[in-house]
Parts: C-alpha cells; structure tokens; sequence
C-alpha cells in the first residue's frame, strides 16, 4: 500500500475504527462521519505529512489531502475495514429540486440505462422489417425469427429493466422488482391478456365497469377478489409504480424482520405482498392511466397532426437542453405496447438534420480555425442522431444559427405531421432511426417517404436559413507576448500564451480569501481565484488532460500541456448532492482544447437545495511558480484572460 503509514495515522487520528460510522472523499478531502469528534486529534492530524488541514462542516470531519485523496482514501478503507458511502447518484439522500425538477430527474434515471440497448434492439426489429420488406428472406425463416427475437426480447421484458432502474432510483432491493416485473409477464398469466385469451379457455364470470370506458371483463379470482387482467409486456408505468409502492413495503417488513432470518424472509413477504397487490390494483389502475395519456396525446395529435409537428419539432431541441423530453419517452413506449406505434416522438426525427445543415453552414461562413475544427465532427455525429456535439459547441454559442435548425426542424415536424409518419419500434437516431417507420404490414409506404422527405428538407433549410441569417464571432486575437505588470493581481491582457489560464465559468469574480472554506480561502490548496457563476456551464480553462473528475461531477482537475495543474471545485460542500444536478462531458485521461465543455450544472436546483456554487479554481502546484497573478475584474465571460503563472 502506497500511503499505508499515513492511512494507519489518519485512522488513529480521528479517534479509531471504532468511532468512525463511515467515510467517503471528495476531489481533495476524506470525508469521516464520527461517532464521537471530541475524541479525534484535530492539531496531530493537521501536523501530518500528507495531511494539508482538518475541517469540521456539515456532520462531517474532513481530512484534506490533496490530489492524492483517492489513493489514501482506499488505504484508509483496506486497513479500517470502513463502510463507505456510495456515490452513485441514485444514492442521495433525499430528492432535491422542485417537484417537476424531481419527476423528470425520476424518468430520466430509470429509461437512460436502458436507452442503448433499447435504440439497438429497436434498430433489429428495423433491420428485419428491411430484410422482410424486401423479400431476402422469408417470415418465416429461421434468420428472421432468431432475428426478431434478438428484437423483441427487450421490448417484451421491459417491465424487467425498468423494474431494475427504478429500484435503484427508490433505493429498495433491484431483484425483488425484478421478480415481480418477472410475474406480470409470466406465461401462464400473459396467456390470460384481453387479447390473447378466448372465452373457451377461461370465460367471463363477471363484467366490472360495464358500459364505461373501463369496463373489464373477470376471468380468474384471487381469494375470491375478482383479478382484472392487463397485458404487461412493453409496459411502462405498472412496473415504475409498483416498484415505489414494493419499496415502502419492503423497508417496512425491514424493520420487523431479525437480521438472522432477512436475507430470505424479507422478499418472501415482499413478494406474497406485492404480486398479488400489482395485479389487483396497481396494474389495473396504472394501465388505465397510460392510456388515458396516450389518447389525451393521440388527440393533441389527430386534432392537428402538421400543427402538432411545428409545435415539437421546433422546440424539441430546447426540450432536450432542459430535460424536458423525458417526459415524453415514456408516452413513446406506452404507444408502441398498446396501439403497436408511436405518432409523437417521432415528429422530432427532423430535428437532428436541421441541427446538421445549420452546423454545415457554420463551417463554411466562419472565419475562426476553432470552430471550423469543432464543426467537422459535430456534423458527423448530428448525421447519426447525436446533436449535443453541434448544438453546445457550435449553434447555440453563436445563437442565430441555433434559432435557424429550430425553425428548420419546425417545418420537418409539420412534414412528418402532414405525411402522419409513424414509429413502430424505439430504434436508433439520425439516419439509423429510418428503419423504424416502415410499417410492418405493408413496408415502404407514403408515410416513410414522409420520414425520408422530411429529413433532407431539414436538412437543407437548416443550412440555408443559418448560412442566410449568419452569425456574430468574437474576433480573432493576434498571439503576442504581453509585457507582465508585477504589481500583485493586476490586469494582464493575455491572448492563448504559455502560463495563461482562462475563465472556465462566467459570472462574478471573488478573491478566493473570501471563499468560506478555510481549505480554498487559506491557500492550502494553492493559489487561486473564485467565481460565482452566472449560467450553469464549465469550459476548459486551459488545452490539457483530465487528470481528474470525480463520480459526482462537481470538480475536476486538469494538466495543461505546459505543466500546470488546475483544480476546479463547483460549489461548496456540493460532493453531499451525489452528482445531483452535475452533467459531466469527460472523463479521467480525456484530452481537451481550451474552451471545450466539460460539465454542466443546474444552478437552481443546486442552490435550492442549500448549497453556495462560489467555484474556487486553484493552481495546485503553486509551488513550481514564483509569480501567480489574477486578472482585476469584477465580473468574467468564458474564455476570458483569468491568471497567469510565472516560474
């Protein structure tokens, strides 16, 4: 073990393993839930080799280390033993944001492990409409049928992964939602679904709700408690909810179950609780609720489909910047298991085209090397569905052509409106999702031309409107090099030189003296500057490696390719929301230009929450510099000269 000694001190330090309840760290600092902080030894931790200072904040007893927290934190667990606490987001102790904030945080958590597995199991089914379509291979051949199970399988076990993501998100026993998932698509209980069994096998006993929109016919009882029976197979919301419901259950028989016996008593009773309860009212009800949105839906659409495809085609691109589209996947999918076809995500297919021609007319008007070299690769992977390349880094910086591809995809929807193309499968994006408008019972029809028109159209007008309407661009700075001020924190004009650190957030500029962290504000971590953003984005302030990201996205450090190492810490204390509201873009080892997006935060939320976002950036090697200087300004913009190093 690396740092063994220092683990066994910091361990003696804070009083034993017997007085520490659990530990995790952060970007700089182990992080200690004590039993007793009375007994720890504050000044012989602090006079530590290794150890840069002691806080207490928060419940918490802090041990800052440094850049090498990682690696004194697994040798303080190895010889502890210590209980960690996980920092996995769906961990967090209780939900922040408003309450819109939290249902599409919900939706967004429980579908976004499944969605690539789902768009591939959906680009199968396409492919096998493809090979039927055109008759390279029977219906009925063993290739096609092994084929449409690969397609499928997924599809029909949804509930199983959903069942999987949601107990995650509830904090209750995955397997149990599993199992129960696992029971609402059992065989012998899918045989009993409105349309697949006959009156022969099972008659009706009784009618419930007859003459009303819910009216259900009873084939089977439980204990005598008549059992209306749905089709569970593709579904959405049974599964969600019945999963949060199996989650109280399961904390309550938690608490009444001996340890000794838990393991196997507690989904015993959870299980013979929740099974019989989603089939008797859980299923039923949340069935009922799905379809009651997708005809509210399936109306907005039928009133006026072109109206309704202007509509989402140009605003799905700020509903994807906002999170707003997750509340329309689910919809989506209730669509393709109950009606066999989506009428309403699919008016969005445009959008990815439209965002592509704009970025192709970008690349051709603009003057600035950078954004040329951004633009190459944003339209390859807009070609395929992936927008955020092209939309982060090139249209929405510029603006004008962002509005363009939202007009552009505007028209695209009300094409696919008036064509009413439809989805048959949750398939791939971009050019990969044409595969999943052909209709499997009568192939290519007008409807896929529809998708294929609508496609080019958005395409070309989205380069025409953004080359037509242009953009503004900040000019071009000659590379000079600057006489120096040494007057300390003077204002250096510095354009892209050795030494140089640019703002990686916009927003107002606080000594880091005033930073209430005495880790930040003493200059134990070096020296430094901090900002108190004004929009929820972080650029790279220097062209260099990621040297370091933490899980929760709230800080990173970077190497810049002359040597300096630069800490960026979002907020303070904010390692305590698990990545709540912290979208990162990179990864450990990444290589970045000056400028690039790195991670995106919800300032909002994360201030609604109770948390100060004053960003500290630091040079933590401080130490190799004889002169660190800091621009005089009171307020900054991205990109913008911030500090500069001298050896």
């Amino acid at each position: 073990m690396k740092y063994e000694q220092l683990a066994k001190q910091i361990i003696e330090g804070v009083g034993g393993p017997d007085n520490v309840t659990s530990v995790f760290h952060c970007v700089t600092r182990l992080r200690f839930k004590l039993k007793d902080e009375s007994i720890a030894d504050t000044e012989g931790l602090k006079n530590l080799d290794g150890v840069v200072t002691v806080m207490k904040s928060g419940g918490q007893y802090q041990v800052v280390i440094g850049n090498q927290v990682s690696d004194v934190f697994a040798d303080v667990v190895a010889i502890g033993g210590f209980k960690t606490e996980s920092m996995d987001i769906s961990d967090a102790d209780e939900p922040v944001g408003n309450l819109f904030d939290r249902f599409i945080d919900l939706i967004s958590g429980i579908f976004t492990p499944t969605l690539g597995v789902l768009a591939a199991s959906g680009m199968i089914k396409g492919l096998v409409a493809l090979l039927t379509a055109f008759s390279v291979f029977p219906a009925n051949s063993g290739t096609i049928i092994i084929l449409t199970a690969a397609g499928d399988a997924m599809f029909n076990a949804l509930p199983i992964f959903l069942g999987y993501n949601a107990a995650k998100k509830f904090r209750s026993n995955p397997f149990i939602a599993m199992a129960i998932a696992a029971a609402m698509i059992y065989p012998s209980i899918a045989s009993l679904a409105p349309l697949a069994v006959s009156d022969k096998a099972f008659p009706v006993l009784y009618t419930l709700f007859k003459g009303t929109l819910f009216e259900a016919p009873v084939r089977i009882t439980f204990f005598g408690i008549p059992v209306i029976m749905m089709s569970y197979a593709s579904s959405v919301i049974p599964i969600i909810l019945s999963t949060y419901v199996s989650s109280k259950v399961e904390k309550f028989f938690s608490k009444v179950i001996p340890d000794v016996v838990k393991m196997f008593l507690l989904p015993f009773f959870t299980l013979l609780v929740m099974v019989p309860v989603t089939f008797l009212v859980i299923g039923p009800i949340a069935t009922w609720a799905g379809d009651l949105l997708g005809a509210a839906t399936s109306s907005l659409y039928n009133f006026n489909p072109i109206l309704t495809g202007i509509f989402l085609g140009g605003f799905w691109q700020i509903f994807v910047m906002f999170g707003l589209h997750w509340g329309l996947v689910p919809i989506m999918l209730m669509n393709l298991g109950t009606i066999g076809y989506d009428p309403i995500v699919v008016l969005s297919f445009g959008c990815s085209f439209a965002q592509t021609g704009a970025v192709a007319a970008v690349y051709l008007r603009t003057q600035n090397k950078k954004t040329k070299a951004l633009s190459i690769p944003a339209f390859i992977s807009g070609i395929f569905g992936v927008t955020e390349p092209a939309i982060y880094g090139v249209t929405l910086p510029l603006k004008k052509p962002f509005y363009a591809s939202c007009i552009a995809g505007a028209v695209g929807g009300g094409i696919l409106g008036f064509f009413k193309t439809l989805a048959y499968t949750s398939g791939g994006l971009g050019i990969f999702a044409y595969p999943s408008y052909l209709n499997p019972k009568t192939g290519i029809d007008t409807a896929f031309y529809g998708a294929l028109i609508a496609s080019v159209v958005s395409l070309v007008l989205g380069f025409t409107f953004a080359y037509l309407i242009g953009f503004k661009e900040e000019p071009i700075a000659e590379i000079s090099k600057p006489s120096i001020n040494k007057e300390k924190n003077s204002v250096l004009e510095l354009q892209n030189v050795e030494g140089e650190i640019h703002s990686p957030l916009s927003g107002k500029v606080v000594p880091l003296a005033e930073v209430k962290d005495e880790v930040f504000s003493s200059g134990a971590m070096g020296a430094g500057v901090a900002i108190y953003p004004s929009e929820g984005r972080l650029v790279a302030p220097v062209a260099g490696t990621v040297s370091t990201i933490f899980p929760t996205g709230h800080a990173l450090g970077l190497i810049s390719t002359d040597g300096i190492e630069v800490l960026v810490h979002l907020g303070m204390d904010t390692v305590e929301l698990k990545g709540k509201g912290f979208t990162s873009y990179v990864k450990t080892g990444d290589q970045v230009k000056q400028g690039d997006l790195l991670i995106e935060f919800d300032q909002k939320m994360i201030e609604a929450a109770g948390y100060n976002m004053i960003s500290p950036i630091v040079i933590t090697n401080s130490i190799d510099y004889q002169e660190i200087e800091v621009a005089k300004k009171e307020e900054i913009s991205q990109g913008e000269f911030l500090i500069k190093v001298e050896k």
